[in-house]
């Protein structure tokens, strides 16, 4: 996907362009990885230098099985942001972060508030429904027990290996599209990367609801950096109603595209261009 990388401790980073830093991350799910990215590396490589990691347990980046948790996944990205920083100067960065990944940023950027200078959220997760996510700091949503069954020898791989069949990676992409429109390229992206040994660890931590926090919305809450936020009106990530808890905040802005999860498929144009507006300093670039 991008014409380098580096690995920190078996975390891969591609990276791509030229000029100011804009680090990408991408959402968890059983297919998940950097690819999920590509419309903006495509369009922000010749402005600036785009940084795409592969979170651990996803990708090109190494897939060991432990606990992975949200605490694994806010420090991998505080290790990417510090390469970034070593790199391009200690500049505040803005990134971008697409479903859980927006949880894992929005942590980074709260536990190191200098480093980050703006965050654009697509389809961020914790919103859903009317629940205020103000949970125990740093505890999980997960369900106890429930990932012992799942990554039992016997079970938990040929689980993920159903999961991840290219006509069940295109049935849930459809739901993420909301149409049976989508991305081919995507589709085989995502095919490909489920294929990789170990592929199975972090997943089944994600199904059993151990890589969602339970205190989110406390996170989100506690963001003082510009925040755009945005999501599309199809498919199955089309539930915002806690936004209620974020709207009155002057530092959070909202856009809604028509179409899936990830509009900067659907509408790369005019994403791009608001994406770019935000770099600038614009607040509410919609």
């Amino acid at each position: 996907m991008s014409p380098a990388s580096f690995s920190l401790d078996g975390l891969r980073v591609h990276m791509a362009g030229k000029g100011p830093p804009l680090l990408l991350v991408h959402s968890i799910n059983a297919a998940a990885g950097a690819h999920e990215m590509r419309p903006l590396v495509e369009r922000f490589t010749a402005t600036h230098s785009v940084y795409t990691p592969d979170l651990p347990g996803f990708g090109a980046s190494a897939r060991p099985d432990v606990p992975y948790s949200p605490r694994l996944y806010t420090d991998a990205l505080h290790a990417v942001a510090g390469a970034i920083q070593a790199r391009h100067g200690a500049e505040p960065l803005p990134a971008l972060a697409l479903s859980l990944g927006c949880e894992f940023l929005a942590r980074a950027a709260v536990e190191r508030p200098a480093v980050f200078a703006r965050l654009a959220l697509v389809s961020p997760t914790g919103l859903m429904g009317t629940q205020a996510r103000r949970g125990p700091a740093g505890a999980t949503r997960e369900v106890p027990g429930l990932h012992a069954v799942l990554a039992a020898p016997w079970w938990g791989e040929g689980l993920f290996r159903l999961l991840t069949k290219p006509g069940v990676v295109r049935y849930f992409l459809r739901r993420t599209w909301g149409s049976d429109t989508i991305d081919e390229t995507m589709w085989a992206e995502a095919v490909a990367a489920a294929r990789a040994p170990g592929a199975h660890h972090a997943p089944l931590r994600f199904l059993s609801a151990g890589l969602f926090s339970a205190d989110v919305l406390a996170l989100y809450e506690a963001l003082a950096l510009p925040v755009w936020a945005s999501h599309g009106t199809r498919g199955d990530f089309t539930d915002y109603r806690g936004r209620q808890f974020l709207e009155a905040r002057p530092n959070w802005h909202w856009t809604v595209y028509e179409g899936g999860a990830m509009p900067y498929f659907e509408h790369t144009e005019a994403f791009t261009m608001a994406l770019r507006r935000f770099l600038a300093g614009d607040p509410d670039p919609a």
